[in-house]
């Protein structure tokens, strides 16, 4: 977040969530949000400054770790880079990064793998997912 917090200046992030969820869990957000009815990588929600005047905003992150670990393969490393890329992503719109045009996506893809590769490089992806099995 603080990597996306200096794109948009004049947003100060008083609080972030983030939430990890499933395919199943994942829908009903983006029903919600997009009126799509299909799950999703990754949603953010950024929330208006409370109280109002205020500069603080709050924001939330809904990650897809189920997509994550399917789009990873069966490497745990690779699974832990997709994450992590979901996370950064998720930062990014809060940020106020678009990517409404090939072009936006193209930009926001290349800042999101340098923030990736400089986590990596900081040992900051190793152990991002430890335990995939759900509790019983």
């Amino acid at each position: 977040m603080e990597q996306a917090d200096g794109l948009g200046p004049s947003r100060r992030w008083s609080r972030l969530t983030i939430i990890l969820t499933d395919h199943e869990g994942m829908r009903p957000v983006n029903r919600a949000v997009f009126q799509r009815d299909a799950s999703t990588d990754v949603i953010s929600l950024a929330y208006p400054p409370m109280p109002p005047g205020s500069e603080d905003m709050e924001g939330e992150v809904i990650v897809n770790v189920e997509q994550a670990l399917e789009c990873g393969g069966p490497d745990p490393q690779d699974a832990e880079r997709e994450l992590a890329w979901y996370l950064a992503h998720g930062c990014h719109h809060l940020g106020g990064a678009d990517d409404d045009t090939p072009t936006r996506r193209a930009a926001m893809h290349g800042q999101e793998q340098a923030w990736l590769a400089d986590a990596q490089r900081r040992g900051l992806l190793p152990g991002l997912i430890q335990n995939t099995e759900a509790p019983r």
